[in-house]
């Protein structure tokens, strides 16, 4: 019994050890970005620490979406190693490291997807001085849902107290609001148009005006100046996961690819359907579909999409389960003509020439659906026959 108690004692004290460490860990970065939300995360961190370093600043960010990696204060990159998988306790030791590195700010994306850790990644490590939701959409909807109103509040346990908070989503603009009043914070509310056609040209690839007005507001609330910090982020280095086209010209044809794998929601692939202008020309589009077998749930959910909102020419399946989804597309009255049958048995190269051989000259590749796997493979492989931007 007294060997428990002792236990007991000794556990306490090493966890109020812990959190006292933390906290001065913490106080040592004055600048503390915590950026959540369904769609764009990984991006409007990348954009924000660009801009930041853009204006003097000595930045680390740490972004955990497609590829999760660590950005020093001086723009290099490292990746996230980890022996098992994701732990918020991630956080802490990112936090040491940025002090390490001596940096003035620290942008972190929220890798939290359970509504507790998600409260815990806010109130327990991070206590930004600028929190952000990029938007709430319908994904993770079996951890965070069922219904959107459970995905915003899910999101909302991470608006920071008594600091600034910063968004795009409109729908859920109000509710956000009241949250971020309540705990003493500040709301601003940041929309596409507050970004010029002029500003967004300077990017290299497809970028979304609403995370740039997002970023840009965060900075300048940090004090950088919109022109300085605009410019920083042109020369941001996009997520792997991000929204990016190449043109490749493989046996005479030209062929597009559109790297869309890490959109993931429905909203979002509609989105860029019409943002691409891919639903006036379907004729020109094969659309790549990667199933993940643990996230059976969207596919469902982007299921209904396919040869309605997402119109092609051609589905071609690659992934995990592809036969069940294949299933559910002719279930639903999918035309068998279209489908092209399972392609997730090819090496990339030989998935790559089976694409082109379905498209059209001057035609488009789509990848959707999930970056894991083979997504992965077939990226390093296209990417390496593209041709110079």
């Amino acid at each position: 019994m007294r060997l428990i108690i002792l236990l007991l004692v000794l556990l306490t004290v090493l966890g109020v050890w812990e959190q006292q460490r933390h906290a001065r860990t913490r106080r040592r970065i004055p600048v503390r970005v915590h950026v959540n939300g369904s769609r764009g995360k990984s991006s409007v961190a990348r954009l924000i620490g660009a801009g930041l370093r853009a204006g003097g600043l000595r930045v680390v960010a740490k972004t955990t979406g497609s590829a999760a990696a660590l950005v020093h204060v001086d723009g290099s990159e490292s990746p996230i190693r980890r022996r098992g998988g994701p732990n918020i306790r991630e956080q802490l030791a990112v936090m040491r490291a940025a002090v390490a590195e001596r940096c003035d700010a620290l942008v972190l994306e929220c890798m939290a997807v359970r509504p507790d850790l998600q409260r815990v990644c806010e109130h327990g490590i991070v206590h930004a001085t600028h929190g952000v939701i990029t938007n709430v959409r319908p994904d993770h909807l079996e951890v965070m849902g069922p219904t959107m109103d459970d995905v915003a509040a899910s999101l909302g346990g991470t608006v920071p107290r008594k600091a600034g908070f910063f968004t795009a989503e409109l729908a859920y603009a109000d509710y956000l609001g009241r949250r971020a009043g309540k705990l003493g914070t500040t709301c601003t509310v940041c929309r596409a148009e507050d970004v010029t056609a002029q500003e967004m040209a300077g990017f290299r690839y497809v970028e979304f005006a609403d995370n740039v007005a997002l970023a840009l507001a965060v900075c300048q609330d940090a004090g950088v100046d919109r022109r300085t910090a605009l410019e920083g982020m042109w020369d941001v280095t996009p997520d792997v996961g991000a929204l990016t086209r190449w043109r490749c010209v493989e046996d005479g044809k030209h062929v597009e690819f559109i790297n869309a794998f890490a959109a993931n929601d429905p909203v979002s692939y509609i989105r860029i359907w019409e943002r691409l202008g891919l639903d006036a020309e379907p004729g020109r589009v094969v659309l790549l579909m990667n199933v993940r077998g643990d996230r059976q749930r969207r596919s469902k959910d982007l299921a209904p999409l396919l040869g309605r909102e997402l119109p092609a020419a051609h589905y071609a399946l690659i992934g995990e389960e592809t036969a069940v989804f294949g299933d559910l597309l002719r279930r639903q009255g999918y035309p068998s003509r279209s489908l092209v049958a399972d392609l997730s048995r090819l090496p990339e190269d030989a998935l790559w020439r089976a694409l082109v051989a379905l498209a059209p000259d001057g035609g488009a590749v789509v990848g959707v659906g999930n970056i894991a796997g083979i997504g992965n493979r077939l990226l390093d492989h296209v990417r390496a026959r593209r041709l110079p931007a």
